[in-house]
């Protein structure tokens, strides 16, 4: 065999190790943070006991200690879509057992019409269920909550409804008709609805808020205002600015993830090239700003010229740069979709390093501790002087999804 062809095979074979090399490391990475999240959320289970409407799992308060919600809020479809991943994770029957249970104890939300996070309610808990462990009953009670989110919708404002009314933190700006960009993350069920009803609608409104957002909520530089309230006769744009970020003109970081995230998928749901435009842009004005972990600071704009937080917010005393690991789940998740959709692969290995900081000590809570949630260093509202550095049941889910969708996309 001539020496040139037994460097090439040489190479070739130092290659193919490596890869096996690295498979295997993803593959105990992946193994690693299932078996976690299956111990700390048996120790989570232990502790709250069956559903009772009452004890979803939500967060810690500043005494250490759990703090669930009722499922009225618009967090308790979190811990039943952390069940599904888990079972996704696993195939392990018993935690499609207990999905299931904690999935049926929301089922009389689908006529809810409260607010507008009955995606977040329902979807992450039905939407999983339908797609991991179907059953007739699932098509219709995902049907059901897309009409009563539609009911929060109005052509005047080209705009679903986020809450009802309330004061900006100025207390003298009102808001009749605030919506918020998180609420792109509720249009993903509205699609599902669609396909399963055969009713139109449902997209049409999902487009439509969509680009209400595209015009409204997203500035020239591709960072985001939170909240924009909509005059309720004309539809006009009243007020631009800010619930839970730094200041009006600042971006907070989780509701950037939420852009990131929801375009992506209308881009998914859609193909309609506009949508991808927008989750490339605002993902690229997330990671311009991103320190060297790439967890994100709170609000890109903390303590920053031009930047000043208003009023009651707790902001205004509030200076410290806290990271919350909860827009990084977030952000980490969608750019895995958004590098597989666009075939690009820079999005792919940036949501790797994401998910491998997650994983590690300074973010991933040792067993047992953290009230048994597993990601830590989250924010919840700082000018809500609520939820600072504190585990966040969201960050796990998206944190899950994330493991869940790393697995995917290596072939596992």
């Amino acid at each position: 065999m001539k020496a040139g062809y037994k460097i090439l095979i040489w190479v070739l074979a130092i290659t193919l190790l490596q890869a096996c090399d690295g498979n295997n490391d993803k593959d105990l990475f992946i193994k690693d943070n299932t078996e976690f999240a299956v111990a700390q959320t048996r120790l989570m289970l232990a502790g709250i006991g069956e559903p009772t409407g009452k004890n979803y799992p939500r967060t810690m308060n500043d005494n250490g200690q759990l703090v669930v919600t009722s499922k009225y809020d618009w967090t308790p479809g979190f811990f039943p879509g952390n069940l599904w991943y888990i079972y996704e994770l696993t195939g392990d029957k018993e935690w499609e057992k207990y999905a299931e249970q904690w999935t049926h104890s929301l089922e009389s939300l689908q006529t809810f019409t409260g607010h507008h996070d009955l995606g977040f309610m329902m979807y992450c808990s039905y939407g999983n269920a339908l797609r991991l462990a179907p059953r007739p009953e699932y098509k219709d009670i995902i049907i059901r909550s897309a009409e009563s989110l539609s009911s929060r919708y109005d052509e005047r404002t080209k705009s679903i409804k986020s809450w009802n009314y309330r004061k900006a933190w100025n207390d003298t700006v009102e808001w009749f008709y605030p919506v918020i960009v998180d609420n792109m993350m509720n249009l993903e069920m509205l699609f599902a609805a669609s396909k399963l009803s055969g009713n139109k609608k449902f997209y049409d409104i999902a487009v439509t808020h969509a680009n209400s957002t595209i015009k409204n909520h997203i500035r020239e530089d591709y960072g985001t205002y939170h909240v924009v309230d909509y005059d309720t006769i004309t539809g006009a744009v009243k007020n631009q600015a800010t619930c839970q970020g730094y200041s009006d003109n600042s971006t907070w970081a989780r509701g950037q993830a939420w852009i990131i995230y929801g375009f992506t998928m209308m881009y998914r749901e859609t193909n309609n090239p506009q949508y991808l435009d927008v989750a490339i842009k605002t993902a690229d004005f997330y990671l311009k700003n991103l320190p060297e972990d790439l967890i994100p600071v709170w609000d890109f704009n903390v303590g920053q010229n031009g930047y000043k937080p208003e009023g009651k917010s707790y902001a205004v005393e509030f200076k410290e740069k806290l990271k919350d690991a909860s827009a990084a789940a977030i952000t980490c998740s969608a750019l895995f979709e958004l590098g597989h959709i666009s075939q690009t692969q820079k999005y792919i290995d940036l949501a790797t390093q994401m998910l491998y900081t997650l994983a590690s000590a300074q973010y991933r809570a040792e067993l047992g501790t953290n009230v048994n949630f597993i990601i830590k260093h989250c924010v919840g509202s700082i000018p809500h002087h609520n939820e600072i550095d504190k585990p966040l049941v969201y960050a796990d889910y998206y944190f899950l999804e994330a493991l869940v969708r790393y697995r995917k996309f290596n072939g596992f």
